[in-house]
């Protein structure tokens, strides 16, 4: 098993470039997919948005100066690219990110890759009632089980408003599911 700085080496080096890359998609690509399918819903969207971040990972991997994890700078690209291609849905459609995500979440019930119960259908929708970013949070939290130091490197943000965020977002979701 490749440590992150070797790969890191390979990838900015030119004779190795190429297998390091196909490695670093290997090891990562199974979490980001999952990371953007939690906010983009839909696995089609998902695979084209995580074409897009290991695009935009390999065309950028110069300029990763290393202040943070690969990991977690991968991570940032790939909520980014989700964001982005919510917000060009959004235009497209010329309604409301809101409204995108709700289309994503009626769509989840015909989606052969959705595996989910009535329940979880449910907890989609009381996540998609939160504010975006207490939705990151929460995803990332719940279903990544991503710890707090890491998602601070992620997203900018201290641990203190991370937690504080989460708290806040399960108070609505359980308020949500009591209520529907």
């Amino acid at each position: 098993m490749i440590d992150e700085a070797q790969l890191l080496e390979q990838l900015k080096s030119n004779t190795n470039r190429e297998q390091a890359f196909r490695a670093l998609i290997t090891l990562y690509k199974e979490r980001l997919y999952w990371h953007i399918r939690n906010i983009v819903k839909s696995h089609e969207d998902t695979d084209d948005v995580l074409q897009n971040t290991f695009i935009k990972i390999y065309k950028n991997i110069n300029n990763f100066k290393g202040d943070s994890k690969l990991y977690s700078w991968m991570y940032r690209i790939a909520t980014n690219e989700s964001i982005t291609f919510i917000n060009k849905n959004a235009k497209r459609l010329q309604i409301t990110n809101e409204e995108v995500q709700q289309l994503a979440i009626n769509n989840l019930v015909s989606d052969v890759y959705f595996e989910g119960s009535e329940i979880q259908l449910k907890l989609q929708e009381a996540i998609n009632k939160l504010p975006p970013k207490q939705q990151l949070i929460f995803n990332m939290k719940y279903f990544e089980n991503i710890k707090y130091k890491d998602m601070a490197d992620i997203l900018e943000t201290s641990e203190g408003a991370l937690k504080a965020s989460y708290h806040i977002a399960v108070k609505k979701i359980e308020t949500y599911l009591t209520k529907n």
